[in-house]
């Protein structure tokens, strides 16, 4: 009876948040097939060399989400309430202040941002556009992401994912009517994407204004050592998207060396396609992220490993699904976005879809390895995780690997790092385990 208790929960928890990971994940997929239509293989170029910013807009406020949020359920199940509103209430403050940073990093040197990234004279306008737009929307999506995560951990899984897939789909018709009807152009898609979180944020208001939140605006102290207790928990996310975001400029680069323009815009196709990926992961990671702090609070060490049983299976379940998906499809899935019908892009993209995507499963179990030690407080663990996948073997493979094998070797880079670190992960929950014996 309790296996399937268990079961129950982690169903209703892990389901909606997949469900809505992949409604912001679908959202920027159908972001780039429209960009892709209206603007050809530079549009995706340019798409694909302004990621990194939103991979640090998402990270920032994911960590600082994700972090308050499990330490708020932590505080709950110890019954330590004023600690609890303080989490949400310190959440704020931090989020305030990435989103000032972020906004003047917006207002004055968006462009500089995009020659960094690797932006050249066919690319600079839309690039800059594109990052100048969605930095001085951060702040809409700092907050939405906080306070989705907190309602997720108050116990309304379903009123979140909700949110998250109307906002998603509002943008997926906003992108249309900007781009085509109107004929906005670059601005347009980035100005749908924006205005996403505030959907979802007006979706979810009813909650308060109902006051069916256990969590509420208190008068806090912030020091630095405060604040890193709030992120700990969070870092992991942080350091994933953030890595991302290195990785992909990284990658950028060497494939503008390699074959230019055309081989960013086939990468724009795998990168985003990975983005659903990940989004999935990260819905099955997050959605069980309230029941391992919930039974890690309460020391019910035999639930936890049922738990993470069944999030494992999941995620073995649908990596190779979605693995021999790609093999059948690869084709045809870089043909949506190749509008021009470049044989180059076709090429590369099909090679990157079905060499990179064979690393999903150990992907898979890393995100949920580093998400179930973070529920726990267990930091370090979760940290390693976290780095090893996104700096410390993958930036060094990359340039290995692409010097060894060109092309071939960058889409070897993703599965190699993954099937690495995996095998550390679960090395680490083996160890800690045995430690409890």
């Amino acid at each position: 009876m309790k296996n399937k208790a268990v079961l129950r929960e982690f169903l209703r928890y892990a389901s909606s948040n997949i469900l809505a990971m992949l409604g912001l994940s679908c959202f920027i997929l159908v972001d780039t097939f429209f960009i892709a239509q209206g603007m050809g293989k530079n549009g995706m170029a340019a798409l694909n060399l302004s990621i990194p910013v939103y991979s640090l807009i998402y990270g920032s406020s994911h960590m600082l989400g994700q972090g308050a949020a499990t330490c708020y359920s932590l505080f709950r199940e110890q019954d330590a309430a004023g600690e609890s509103h303080q989490a949400f209430s310190r959440a704020l403050w931090l989020g305030g202040g990435c989103a000032v940073l972020l906004l003047l990093a917006g207002l004055l040197c968006s462009g500089e941002i995009a020659l960094l990234l690797g932006a050249d004279a066919d690319t600079f306008d839309m690039s800059r556009c594109y990052i100048r737009v969605l930095l001085l929307f951060s702040p809409g999506f700092i907050l939405n992401n906080i306070v989705q995560a907190f309602v997720r951990n108050d116990g309304a899984p379903r009123l979140s994912m909700a949110a998250m897939l109307i906002g998603c789909f509002a943008n997926i018709l906003l992108d249309y009517l900007f781009i085509f009807p109107l004929q906005m152009g670059m601005f347009g898609a980035i100005l749908a994407t924006c205005l996403s979180p505030l959907i979802s944020l007006l979706v979810v208001s009813p909650f308060f204004l109902h006051r069916r939140n256990h969590f509420h605006l208190c008068r806090v102290s912030l020091s630095p050592k405060i604040a890193a207790r709030l992120c700990a928990p969070g870092l992991p996310a942080l350091i994933g998207e953030m890595s991302s975001a290195i990785v992909m400029l990284i990658f950028n680069l060497i494939l503008l060396k390699l074959a230019g323009n055309v081989a960013v815009a086939a990468y724009g196709v795998v990168a985003n396609l990975a983005i659903v990926l990940i989004a999935i992961y990260n819905g099955i990671a997050q959605g069980t992220q309230p029941l391992f702090s919930l039974y890690c609070g309460r020391g019910e060490g035999k639930t936890l490993r049922q738990l993470l049983t069944y999030a494992a299976a999941a995620v073995l379940l649908i990596s190779l699904s979605l693995y021999l998906c790609i093999l059948l499809a690869a084709d045809p899935i870089a043909a949506l976005f190749n509008s021009e019908q470049d044989p180059l892009m076709q090429k590369i993209a099909v090679s990157g879809l079905k060499i990179y995507f064979s690393g999903c499963l150990f992907a898979g179990m890393n995100i949920l390895l580093s998400t179930y030690f973070a529920a726990g407080a267990q930091s370090r663990p979760a940290s390693l995780i976290s780095l090893s996948r996104g700096f410390l073997l993958i930036i060094p493979l990359t340039f290995l690997f692409s010097g060894l094998w060109g092309l071939t070797g960058l889409w070897l880079v993703f599965p190699g790092t993954e099937l690495l670190v995996c095998g550390l992960a679960l090395l680490l929950y083996l160890r800690r385990q045995q430690a409890k014996i």
